[in-house]
């Protein structure tokens, strides 16, 4: 079969490029995946072992809350520990942004119109500016201004995205550019619609969420449905899934969205099957138990989990580790998408962690010279 699969090219919105401490946003940049603590940002012990987490499950960018200036002195320590850029989230209150950018943020989340004055917009670029800060303006649907409301009524996509340019404004009226902008809803149709307006609009990278998606399952469902859709047609630079769940739940899904559409890769890609009462095996308790004891592998690799012979063979040759379901306890286990071996029901489990723990030894090993595993298509 032909390796060439036009159908499966996106071609992604062209934008300017932007720096998030060491992690480019925009251009041809992989699509960077955020997540935000929900630690009290004053403990830092905890927000940093709650970073620790979402670094290990691939977050290339954290977000952390800081309403008060307890929370921006803890910030150094955070900064200092963290192994990816923090973005300090400082809602209405100018003074913090000025103290995050100072304690090493290496970007702000702000809207420069709600701060207030100019001169307060022009202290945050100054700072921002001489810490080498990059900014991230994030329009909400629940939260839109006061005169947009009255102008259009209720929360559009048309009035998202004036307040977006309205806020870019600001900051470009003060030589600043190195922005970032989002425009989130919980209505999936809203925030898809106003992200679509805002691409056509400006040339900024975009970040992208469905706001106050939900739990880990309706909110997961929910942002694959509004981030897949925009990803698809070529527009975002950085995603951010926003669950009711632990925030490396959303590193995770994050990534599963990004892998689904071939625009990133890292880990195991897991293909297997719903069951059935053909199954050789309990397809779902193994499949449960593999993911758990292969998140580590941060190798980009595929692995298919078949219950029986009807799918399996040919799910199997289209991926690096397969086994498939056969009766009297033995399976089949395909290397490369060739028949190799067979496996017990019982050494089944060990077997294939172990395999998919040596593959991913022996591609890291043959990527180490062109930049390792974690890239993007």
């Amino acid at each position: 079969m032909s390796s060439i699969r036009p159908w499966r090219d996106i071609a992604r919105r062209q934008c300017r490029q932007i720096m998030v401490g060491k992690v480019p946003i925009g251009g041809d940049a992989p699509i960077a995946v955020q997540t935000m603590t929900n630690t009290l940002t004053s403990d830092a012990r905890s927000t940093i072992d709650q970073i620790r987490r979402c670094e290990d499950a691939g977050a290339d960018i954290v977000r952390v809350s800081c309403p008060d200036v307890e929370s921006t002195a803890a910030l150094r320590e955070i900064v200092r520990a963290a192994q990816v850029p923090i973005v300090a989230d400082i809602h209405f209150h100018y003074k913090r942004a000025l103290e995050a950018a100072d304690a090493g943020a290496a970007c702000l989340r702000i809207n420069p119109g709600n701060i207030g004055s100019s001169e307060r917009v022009a202290e945050v670029v100054r700072a921002a500016k001489a810490n080498g800060c990059s900014i991230r303006i994030g329009v909400n649907a629940g939260s839109l201004e006061k005169d947009l409301l009255e102008k259009y009524g209720e929360p559009c996509p048309e009035a998202l995205v004036e307040s977006a340019l309205d806020h870019i404004k600001l900051l470009q009226d003060h030589d600043f550019h190195e922005y970032k902008v989002a425009v989130k809803a919980s209505d999936v149709f809203l925030a898809v619609a106003a992200y679509m307006g805002l691409a056509e609009a400006t040339d900024c990278p975009l970040h992208l969420g469905i706001t106050e998606a939900g739990g880990l399952i309706g909110g997961t469902v929910k942002s694959s449905i509004g981030i897949g859709n925009m990803l698809w047609a070529g527009i975002g630079d950085t995603i951010r899934v926003s669950l009711s769940a632990e925030p490396e739940e959303e590193v995770r899904v994050g990534f599963e969205i990004l892998k689904s559409l071939g625009l990133r890769t890292r880990g195991v890609r897991v293909v297997s099957c719903p069951s059935c009462a053909r199954q050789g095996f309990d397809v779902i308790r193994t499949v449960e138990a593999l993911e758990n004891r292969l998140g580590h592998i941060k190798t980009p690799m595929s692995l298919s989990v078949l219950g029986c012979v009807v799918n399996g063979p040919g799910e199997a040759r289209e991926t690096d580790i397969g086994i498939t379901g056969g009766g009297n306890g033995k399976h089949m286990v395909y290397l490369s998408g060739v028949t190799d071996h067979h496996v017990s029901s019982e050494a089944m489990l060990d077997h294939i962690v172990s395999l998919v723990e040596s593959k991913a030894a022996e591609l890291e090993a043959a990527t180490t010279d062109v930049g390792g595993a974690d890239g993007a298509h």
